[in-house]
């Protein structure tokens, strides 16, 4: 009895010297975060971005009264994972689906050494490699590798050797010897433990990389298919020792609304994401992280969780996964998933929405700080320095003025003709004087404003450093190359010197015929002097196959030039000196409602440069 007295004695007498003393700074001892009981489950918080494209800095929108809203940007972003690294304290797995680069004049004036910096200090666990990492090609101003000597992935190697963190692919090889590149310097895989839980993570890239990235960087390598990928990998991780798996893929497909997570009817199924998982045992996998589409997913598919956003860094995803403490063991009942959560420099104070274009025009919009998981959320002041070098660098190019004047403003449309494609390809015919122009819709990336343009605002409809390339071909290898790129699945060809009427079901007869604009047939015989960027002359967006079969010296992809496609679209209208003003729509017709497509034939999202 007196051992026991003796050892209760010390326990009290230990208690009251832990106790915290009035007025200190540190909280009570109880409301201190105390760890899981136990017994309990262990939480695992997956953290989901995918598609940054260079978005380091915020969407900023100026409102009625002068002040402006802040959507996306990594400074914001870390503030959202502070509170979820504080809600599950080691529990947090942060992770990217790939796309980091390309987009923004932040991200390609250091070919993404700005993105890289900010995600060493997000802290990344892992980032899937996306096809528009491949674009900048050999490591300096020259984007493609078209000379000898020139190292296509100069660029990319600097990359992974400044993160700190590895960028993920299984399913790329050297197309001769069939192995892994060495200079990726992984197997495509990572474990990483988290709470004593040993998680396997692998990356998978879009099959289709050649055609959506220029080709030319990516001519000696392969892409392995998804399904056989994702099930090898899987069972090496399995086989390695790992409890929970998940895929980071560049690799998407879309789902129409999130009521119900369960549902996935209003899911096309020609997604890749959805093609994969159906095609893999239910629940091989234990999550899925999707990219490359740019369109929403929060749905379990194959009973798999998978999350994807529209990208551009506004928005990231959660999926929480448990598993039973002894047994080790997933428990997929209890495995809950949030898809596209906004991330928010303010917020209007009525709706606690930060999306500026619903707010752009509402007059009296007070904003306040947002808030995640009932805690304020507080930009990130380290990394918001850290960014301020890079995007210093850019503000002046981005704000000067180009003595140019748009009265209205030009959207896109992936999927039909609209006023900034028709636009921009008769302004791309005219410069050139050629007979056609043809550009691809994924190729433009913003909507261009109305008022007196500013570099910054071109630049984001067109950020991609293409040069003006041109085609001679015959009437009937003019034929042949319309077919391809209304029949390729990636959206609608923008164009000018042709009328054309289309099928709506995309597919390879979706072209059902073509005629000069005044109504006459091309010529079979006759040779057409055709423009494009160089993407498309280089064979993207399924146009090798024709184009591979012209006779030498057909092409000039404009690699002498001294200003690319962007830029001299710039010069040729500043030397115009007149308003940019679209022209009326009707040379891209539809013959039916797209009523009568099947699953099978609907587009299997934006690919284009998605």
């Amino acid at each position: 009895m007196g051992a026991r007295l003796a050892r209760l004695f010390l326990v009290l007498l230990l208690a009251a010297a832990c106790r915290t003393p009035q007025g200190s700074g540190s909280p009570p001892l109880e409301e201190k975060k105390q760890p899981p009981a136990e017994g309990a489950p262990i939480r695992i918080t997956v953290v989901a971005t995918n598609d940054l494209h260079g978005w380091v800095q915020p969407h900023l929108t100026k409102l009625a009264e002068g002040a402006e809203v802040e959507e996306g940007g990594l400074a914001n972003f870390a503030g959202y994972v502070k509170v979820l690294r504080e809600d599950n304290p080691g529990g947090v797995l942060l992770l990217d689906s790939g796309d980091l680069f390309q987009g923004t004049l932040a991200a390609n004036l250091t070919e993404g050494a700005v993105v890289i910096d900010a995600y060493n200090h997000l802290g990344y666990a892992a980032a899937a490699i996306g096809n528009h990492e491949f674009d900048y090609g050999p490591d300096g101003p020259v984007s493609v590798a078209a000379k000898p000597g020139l190292d296509p992935f100069g660029a990319l190697k600097a990359r992974l050797k400044q993160a700190k963190f590895p960028l993920l692919a299984v399913n790329i090889y050297e197309a001769k010897s069939g192995e892994r590149p060495a200079w990726m310097g992984n197997d495509g895989t990572l474990m990483v433990e988290v709470k004593g839980v040993k998680v396997g993570v692998f990356g998978l890239v879009t099959p289709s990389t050649p055609t959506v990235t220029n080709p030319v960087n990516v001519s000696t390598l392969r892409f392995g298919s998804l399904v056989p990928e994702a099930a090898d990998a899987a069972k090496k991780l399995r086989g390695k020792g790992a409890e929970v798996v998940i895929a980071v893929a560049h690799a998407g497909g879309k789902c129409d609304g999130f009521g119900d997570p369960q549902d996935v009817s209003k899911c096309e199924s020609s997604g890749e994401i959805l093609q994969m998982l159906n095609g893999l045992p239910p629940r091989a996998l234990d999550a899925v992280l999707a990219g490359h589409i740019h369109a929403p997913i929060g749905h379990f598919v194959n009973g798999t969780p998978v999350v994807q956003t529209f990208g551009l860094g506004r928005t990231f995803s959660t999926i929480e996964l448990y598993l039973d403490p002894k047994r080790r063991a997933l428990l997929p009942e209890k495995t809950a998933l949030k898809a596209g959560i906004p991330i928010c420099g303010n917020v209007e104070e009525a709706s606690g929405s930060c999306e500026g274009r619903k707010l752009k025009d509402r007059p009296g919009v007070k904003l306040l700080a947002p808030t995640f998981l009932g805690k304020e959320v507080k930009k990130d002041a380290e990394l918001a320095k850290l960014l301020s070098p890079a995007l210093a660098q850019v503000e002046a190019e981005q704000q000067r003025k180009l003595g140019i004047v748009s009265p209205r403003p030009m959207g896109r449309n992936y999927e039909a003709e609209s006023a900034l494609g028709s636009f921009l390809a008769d302004s791309l015919r005219e410069m050139e004087q050629a007979d056609v122009s043809l550009l691809n819709s994924g190729g433009l990336r913003a909507d261009l404003p109305a008022g007196e343009l500013r570099y910054g605002e071109v630049y984001e409809v067109l950020p991609f450093d293409n040069t003006v390339a041109t085609v001679v071909v015959t009437g009937e290898e003019l034929h042949r190359l319309l077919h391809a790129a209304y029949g390729a699945k990636k959206g609608v060809f923008q164009l000018s010197g042709l009328k054309v009427k289309l099928s709506r079901c995309p597919g390879r007869d979706r072209l059902r015929g073509y005629t000069l604009p005044d109504g006459k047939a091309v010529q079979p015989d006759k040779k057409y002097r055709v423009v494009v960027p160089d993407f498309l002359a280089r064979g993207g967006d399924g146009l090798g196959p024709v184009l591979s079969t012209l006779p030498v010296g057909r092409i000039d992809f404009g690699s002498e030039r001294e200003l690319n496609f962007r830029d001299a679209l710039v010069a040729f209208w500043q030397r115009k000196k007149a308003e940019l003003v679209a022209p009326k729509l009707g040379r891209i017709g539809f013959l039916d409602d797209g009523a009568s497509c099947s699953a099978a034939a609907k587009i299997d999202g934006q690919s284009g440069q998605p």
